[in-house]
């Protein structure tokens, strides 16, 4: 059987707004860098485009989509992971330790937020059933950092904290499996 491609990619630049995390947009930046995101993909094949349901992971690759004439399909399973409850507020740097934290104690999370391991209960049934669907086809997925992070944690171990700590807004990366294993990853984004 073929390869199964899927593009991971993170969400471009988007102002923080309190309160707003389902439809927040993207920044003036971020929309020029969505464009870009299309560009880096305008040779592949592609069959799927689907995102978060949230604004600026689906902003992010509308532009790709509309250029292959292709609807975005939205899974709210796929939203970002709150690792504080969306109605708190702290400190970056307490969250930022936060995350660490809940990838080497997948039930870690502060009050009212998502563990990693209640997060890959939700997410990854979706990658299942996209991976069993679009066997041997090219997907891509507008996404958000945690959740890209775990996601790809399910698969390999590997990817964890100082991956998250280092990927851009945007950034896309290729995953390449085999049925459900993932085989290899690469960076495309520069």
């Amino acid at each position: 059987m073929a390869n199964t491609t899927i593009y991971m990619v993170r969400h471009a630049e988007s102002p923080y707004i309190f309160g707003e995390e389902r439809r927040r947009g993207l920044s003036p930046e971020g929309t020029a860098a969505a464009a870009k995101v299309a560009d880096l993909l305008e040779s592949e094949e592609i069959h799927l485009v689907c995102s978060s349901s949230y604004e600026r992971a689906m902003a992010t690759v509308r532009e790709l989509a509309a250029r292959r004439n292709l609807e975005i399909q939205a899974f709210e399973e796929l939203v970002e992971r709150p690792i504080l409850g969306l109605h708190q507020q702290m400190s970056w740097e307490l969250i930022e330790e936060a995350i660490k934290e809940s990838f080497d104690n997948f039930d870690y999370a502060l009050e009212g937020g998502e563990t990693t391991r209640e997060v890959q209960k939700r997410a990854i049934p979706v990658m299942e059933k996209l991976l069993e669907e679009y066997a041997g086809k090219t997907i891509v997925i507008g996404t958000h950092g945690n959740m890209m992070t775990i996601i790809m944690n399910y698969y390999d171990n590997r990817y964890g904290y100082a991956f998250w700590k280092q990927s851009s807004k945007p950034d896309v990366y290729r995953l390449t499996f085999q049925e459900n294993r993932l085989m290899a990853v690469e960076r495309i984004w520069e």
